[in-house]
């Protein structure tokens, strides 16, 4: 079992994963940016319906404003943009490759994130070289058609078996972080809780207030 980076725990406070879908006819770098711009500590790159090379001259643009913010930022399931866009890191889910391939091709200095809804896959994946946890859906969501719910007993069952940091994510509002406070989260992740607002600089730094006074002693 590796030492735990308590720097990492830190960055994943207010996790934000990119949705296209909120976009009209703004880019996606710019609502990121203003998610930048309102406190977000990790971004991850999530994109299901794009070509491979506009995919990476995305990776490459979102990369360098989370850099100009001191954010981390990672790619969601694709390794090879991943790898090639130089990102901090990937994430994978229960249907991408096995965290160790990933492992082997990122390299030891890349932060890999893995998906888990049950204690088992969350302690296969620390053993199998994850840096942090992704653990939902923690509350029901419209933002992934295949999201499957974790219940409270069950996320912080499994914050309580493994060594390495885990995020609730799944329909997380600024009303609803509450109910997770006791759960041993080191943060949490959100899509439209962000994305899907019309002022999102603001959202963002309201709901990273919450976050903070819920979670801040906790961490």
């Amino acid at each position: 079992m590796k030492e735990r980076d308590m720097r990492l725990d830190k960055k994943l406070l207010l996790y934000a994963v990119t949705d296209r879908k909120w976009l009209e006819d703004r880019t996606l770098a710019a609502d990121v940016e203003e998610a930048l711009k309102g406190g977000v500590t990790f971004v991850q790159l999530r994109e299901k319906n794009l070509g491979e090379e506009e995919f990476y001259r995305e990776a490459l643009e979102i990369k360098e404003l989370c850099k100009k913010y001191n954010c981390l930022f990672v790619v969601n399931d694709n390794v090879d943009i991943a790898i090639k866009a130089d990102a901090d890191g990937v994430h994978v889910g229960q249907d991408d490759m096995a965290a160790n391939d990933v492992r082997t091709l990122i390299g030891e200095n890349k932060i890999l994130g893995v998906s888990a809804q049950t204690v088992e896959q969350a302690v296969k994946a620390e053993k199998m070289g994850a840096d942090y946890l992704g653990v939902g859906a923690v509350f029901p969501t419209n933002s992934k058609d295949d999201a499957v719910e974790v219940d409270y007993a069950t996320l912080k069952e499994i914050c309580e078996s493994v060594n390495i940091p885990v995020i609730a994510i799944g329909g997380i509002t600024r009303e609803n972080v509450c109910e997770l406070s006791d759960s041993k989260i080191v943060g949490i992740a959100v899509i439209s809780a962000i994305f899907g607002k019309k002022n999102i600089r603001r959202e963002t730094q309201m709901l990273k207030k919450t976050v903070e006074e819920i979670l801040g002693g906790k961490r």
